[in-house]
């Protein structure tokens, strides 16, 4: 057996809801660093370690019990106390934390050696309660004023945050436990510790959050019942709902497992109008919050695994879709927002998110995922409801998202706030011409043109299923319009690829970059011009047999450690490998597979994060972490969905009452059993496996007249559209 490098943040992240705590892999938290506990956008406790008798601690070991859990074993230095020295490692410290709204923190110390001893143990805490925009940009301004208070009565320690109207707290409650009260001295909490040999000591600290004047409790059981409380509960019963699968190819079924645990954390609570609303967080620590693209991205990925988060999504970006134009948001009427935020730079408007809707690409990528949730759940009356929110969108794609009446999408902002660019790459250093000179400006990128004709076709089904055939004719025929355009005026005949962009001179921006590939996933290539794309994304500067690079390794922009501009980013291969099934390409997709299964076989717990190095793959190289990278991030967790999906040609057609399938399971994959798989109220247990070249599967529960073998040429559309195609691989 190969020896494998295991690679990954060193840090501990746990989280629940927005409420979300990094430390370093000991347990502290460090000053300065990123790391704290934060909630809602703001960092309120900033610093936090612990000493015996000022001397640190010694860590064993530590890390994640669950994702709302942590456990960090420590000893002791040698340290001298009035009573004579304590040698080294004859106290064992373990931190127990965990989360469900606060934070409950236990603290036990054992005496291992064969004599009593007694220390002074303390807590050093400090909160900056900063902005967790200014956290992740280095940039902290204190605004308003912190007030320290203790209670000794009542063991509590109460530090808060005011500036005017806005209000953050944290309430540390001290008293569970053994041996006297604490102690609040030189900003510190003190605990005289007394044991005698083998005797064992105790301390639960109870961290309350408060937001203005809503009070959020802490857990008061001990950490070692978080894996079994009511939030660890609901985990688990989330879990049994979902898509399970079962394989021989222990890498891939790792992969899978973790990307359901990873969604299951994710999961986000949104108060909508009358009742709560669960949707997909976009990733820990910096995006614990509602995003447009995010969310919509990983309801696609999530279609065939859960299929209610996207009718979460549909239902919470309704309620925040744009009514009017608003320069400094970015905002016009019909669009989906990109980002929602709480924290003190949004609550003064110092910062456009509140929302911001600086993104190009969510409105068009609402009406695929209206699409996609009424194909998984056959329910018409998900349309209907919807549909007013839908016409607001394709209102939108027509009056401002074609800026120009060119007939293509651009974006540029309108906000001295706002974001130089809008699409998925949305780092101000994402575009660039071949020489790697910035492009500014209004940017017309390729797959913001797959995306409105993806959503064109798919609103036209939807026109079709309401009886209105002259809308559905009319979306038609300004999809086929569109696709000629696009295949006219982006191709380049000299380098024989598709452009990733025209500037706002409309001159084609012809550096090679991922982007293209999702024009497969969204039907716009050609065609006679799939296979050549295919193959262009699978040469050696592209494929870096981890996964589809961001950007050519040739373009003078490249750098592999970068955030888009030469990283992998396992959404995005995703997306990609899906639409090289879509033409049948179905042995490049499962290429892909392998490459995004392997690199997450390297990461701790098989947890993809956000994106990685886009190194060259060899015989002894592994995934280099990204720094900064969110682990766990929603899209990433969902990209083995997208990739099993892929694999096994998967669609949903509830309205039909069918699920196709056209399985090719490649040699490294040769089976696949799926339990618990969605079509409408109806679950299906299906078991395929590779026969010599071909693969064949068996219904083990379920209809066998609702499943029928059809060719994944037309993923998440269906059969009924005639303008959809399948290239000859």
């Amino acid at each position: 057996m190969s020896f494998k490098v295991q690679v990954g943040p060193a840090q501990i992240a746990i989280h629940q809801g927005q409420t979300v705590l990094v430390t370093e892999p000991d347990g502290q938290i460090n000053w300065p660093s990123k790391r704290g506990l934060y909630f809602r956008d703001t960092r309120v406790i900033s610093a936090w370690g612990i000493y015996a008798n000022g001397e640190r601690w010694e860590l064993l070991n530590g890390g994640g019990a669950a994702p709302h859990v942590a456990r960090v074993l420590l000893t002791n230095r040698g340290f001298v106390t009035k009573d004579g020295p304590i040698a080294a490692r004859t106290l064992g410290l373990v931190i127990g934390r965990h989360i469900d709204g606060g934070l409950h923190e236990d603290l036990d110390i054992t005496n291992n050696s064969q004599k009593p001893v007694r220390f002074n143990l303390e807590i050093a805490i400090r909160a900056d309660f900063a902005d967790v925009f200014e956290v992740k940009g280095d940039n902290i301004v204190r605004r308003g004023r912190t007030v320290t208070s203790w209670s000794a009565k009542r063991g509590i320690l109460r530090i808060t945050y005011r500036n005017k109207d806005f209000c953050r707290e944290v309430m540390v409650r001290t008293g569970e436990g053994d041996g006297e009260p604490a102690v609040n001295a030189n900003g510190r909490l003190s605990f005289d510790v007394i044991l005698k040999a083998g005797q064992a000591w105790h301390r639960c600290l109870i961290y309350d959050l408060v937001d203005g004047t809503k009070h959020i409790r802490a857990p008061r059981k001990c950490s070692h019942s978080g894996t079994t409380s009511e939030h660890a509960g609901n985990m688990d019963k989330w879990r049994r709902t979902v898509l399970k699968i079962d394989t021989s190819n222990e890498e891939f079924y790792r992969c899978f497992s973790q990307g359901v645990q990873d969604m299951a954390a994710l999961r986000l609570p949104l108060k909508d109008t009358d009742h709560m609303v669960f949707v997909p967080a976009a990733g820990l620590p910096w995006f614990v919050a509602l995003f447009g693209r995010d969310t919509l991205i990983v309801s696609l990925q999530t279609m065939i695994v859960y299929p209610e988060f996207a009718a979460g999504t549909l239902e919470i970006l309704a309620q925040y879709q744009a009514t009017q134009r608003d320069d400094y948001r970015d905002a016009e009427p019909g669009k989906i927002l990109h980002e929602l935020r709480y924290g003190e730079l949004a609550h003064f408007k110092l910062i456009p998110h509140t929302p911001y809707y600086g993104t190009a690409d969510a409105t068009p990528l609402y009406l695929i995922a209206l699409h996609g949730a009424w194909r998984a759940s056959g329910d018409r009356a998900l349309i209907e409801r919807y549909l007013p929110n839908a016409e607001a969108c394709l209102t939108w794609i027509d009056k401002y998202g074609d800026r120009d009446g060119d007939g293509f999408q651009e974006y540029q902002t309108r906000s001295p706030a706002g974001y130089e660019n809008m699409a998925w790459k949305d780092s101000g250093d994402a575009v660039m011409y071949p020489d790697g000179t910035l492009v500014r400006g209004p940017k017309a990128l390729c797959e913001l043109q797959g995306y409105v004709y993806d959503a064109w076709l798919r609103m036209a089904e939807i026109y079709d299923e309401l009886d209105n055939k002259r809308r559905a004719n009319a979306l038609r025929k300004k999809a086929a319009v569109l696709f000629r355009k696009f295949n006219e005026i982006f191709w380049n005949e000299q380098s024989q690829f598709y452009a990733y962009a025209l500037d706002g001179n409309k001159k084609k921006v012809m550096s090679v970059a991922s982007n293209v590939g999702q024009c497969l996933w969204s039907g716009i290539i050609a065609p006679e011009r799939a296979g050549i794309v295919v193959k262009r994304l699978m040469r050696k500067d592209m494929w870096s047999g981890w996964g589809i690079r961001t950007l050519s390794s040739d373009h003078p922009s490249f750098n592999p450690y970068n955030y888009q501009t030469g990283a992998v980013w396992p959404h995005d291969n995703s997306l990609i490998a899906l639409g090289m099934r879509r033409y049948g390409f179905a042995a490049e997709a499962a290429a892909v597979a392998r490459d995004i299964s392997g690199a997450a076989s390297h990461f701790l717990l098989n947890q993809l994060p956000e994106l990685f190095a886009g190194l060259q793959r060899d015989p002894t190289s592994f995934p280099v972490q990204y720094l900064g990278a969110n682990v766990p991030q929603a899209w990433a967790a969902g990209a083995p969905f997208m990739l099993l999906q892929a694999m096994l040609g998967l669609q949903q057609d509830a309205p039909r009452g069918k699920l196709y399938v056209d399985p090719a399971l490649p040699d490294w994959l040769t089976d696949v059993t799926l339990t618990d798989l969605r079509l409408g109220r109806r679950r299906f247990n299906i078991r395929f496996w590779r026969d010599g070249k071909s693969t064949i599967f068996k219904i083990l529960k379920g209809s066998p007249d609702a499943v029928e073998r059809l060719s994944a040429c037309d993923v998440d559309s269906g059969p009924t559209d005639a303008q959809r195609y399948c290239s000859e691989a």
